[in-house]
């Protein structure tokens, strides 16, 4: 890829792989990564396939790992800190093209070793912090609870982070959670159904009910001696953006909420889809209606586009436990607010990024919330117009943890 095209945005030279390759851009104000380890990643990748996408990520993640452990063997606890930090943000971003069933074995050692990355990192924090886990449904939910910088004794709000389809615990961190604690919050991360560790290691799929979910969360929080349990926050990115408001219309607990996109009913976007695609009757049709015709057209368009392929077939099956297209369908179209949404009371911020095709809604969910609320636009003037802002946490974290800051205030 030349110099030129690398000024206009794109790292890898596949577009399907700087999908995934550049999510450590996002990291590198939080110590996730900086751009000339990506870019090494990217050169090291050049044209090649999904197995040297893995491989260079991986080898990255190797080279700071080894290093850290010679820095820690030294004495150098900082430094080793920071870079097992950076070994877990690039082994993290290696295995997103792997995605689907049967799980590929590669995936799951690459995983391994970002969590052990990071609970390294974790454990070598002043206070050390360690994994917890979370009691649900008979198992537990991995989690981790990070004291606000500097202030690990006092009784601080609490910000639960939460994920949606493809990331991780350590993503949360790093997009989130370092500059929540730097602001004074107390931050708890878990891998909920259908995400990290509950999906790779134990298959357990997605699920819409996530006041469910979340009320264990909260269980367990009310049980951490330094939380505030009158100030306990929740914020969802990406489909988090629907499954936080989601758990606010049924956990009352909870002080504010944050959905970064804001998204009420993910059914509407799977309508959009069918009637893009041609689908007669997509505004209503059922997934278990579509005739063998329009499944096997569908499936013909979905194979011919890699990127298509990976958002349904890869991670869309593989999240929700389905194994074709009327069952996914089906399966998203409970993931819906449009009957729960006079049931959120606590304060609310939504946000939307110019460009993003899933904030299609918020405007409409925004009009339709009953409680405090608030929406956040985000620009690509600014830099932030892309799913989640993902280039530019930074303007992102800054304008919602001011709105935080007041909304637990006036509460």
């Amino acid at each position: 890829m030349s110099t030129y095209e690398r000024s206009r945005g794109q790292l890898f030279d596949s577009a399907f792989h700087d999908r995934f390759g550049q999510w450590p851009v996002g990291y590198i104000p939080a110590g996730g990564a900086d751009m000339g380890d990506i870019v090494a990643v990217a050169d090291a990748v050049a044209d090649g396939d999904d197995s040297d996408f893995y491989d260079a990520f991986v080898a990255s993640g190797d080279a700071m790992a080894a290093e850290a452990r010679a820095l820690l063997a030294a004495g150098r606890r900082r430094s080793a800190r920071d870079r097992f930090l950076r070994a877990s943000c690039m082994y993290g971003a290696a295995y997103h093209p792997l995605y689907g069933t049967p799980v590929d074995p590669r995936l799951c050692a690459a995983f391994d070793a970002q969590m052990t990355a990071f609970g390294t990192a974790m454990e070598l924090g002043d206070p050390p912090v360690r994994p917890v886990e979370i009691p649900f449904e008979g198992g537990e939910l991995p989690a981790y609870l990070v004291p606000a910088t500097g202030r690990a004794t006092e009784v601080r709000p609490l910000l639960i982070l939460t994920n949606g389809f493809d990331a991780t615990i350590t993503d949360m961190y790093f997009a989130s959670g370092v500059a929540a604690l730097a602001r004074g919050f107390h931050v708890l991360m878990f891998d909920g159904p259908g995400q990290g560790a509950m999906l790779y290691r134990k298959g357990v799929p997605l699920r819409p009910d996530w006041e469910t979910v979340v009320a264990a969360v909260v269980d367990y929080a009310e049980t951490v001696p330094i939380v505030d349990t009158d100030r306990i926050a929740l914020s969802g990115w990406s489909l988090g953006g629907y499954l936080a408001p989601r758990a606010a219309s049924g956990e009352p607990r909870l002080a504010a909420c944050i959905a970064d996109p804001g998204q009420w009913d993910i059914a509407d976007a799977i309508r959009r889809f069918l009637a893009a695609l041609g689908v007669p009757d997509a505004a209503t049709v059922a997934g278990a209606d579509l005739d063998d015709a329009v499944v096997a057209r569908l499936m013909a368009a979905i194979e011919s586009n890699r990127e298509m392929h990976w958002q349904i077939v890869q991670r869309g099956f593989w999240a929700t436990g389905t194994a074709d297209l009327r069952g996914l369908f089906d399966a998203l179209t409970g993931f819906t607010l449009k009957e729960r949404v006079g049931d959120i009371h606590c304060p609310t911020l939504l946000t939307a990024a110019e460009n993003d095709p899933l904030t299609a809604d918020t405007e409409a969910f925004y009009e339709a919330l009953t409680c405090p609320k608030t929406l956040l636009r985000f620009t690509a003037a600014e830099g932030a117009g892309e799913h989640t802002e993902l280039v530019n946490r930074s303007l992102v974290n800054q304008r919602v943890l001011d709105w935080l800051d007041e909304a637990l205030r006036a509460g």
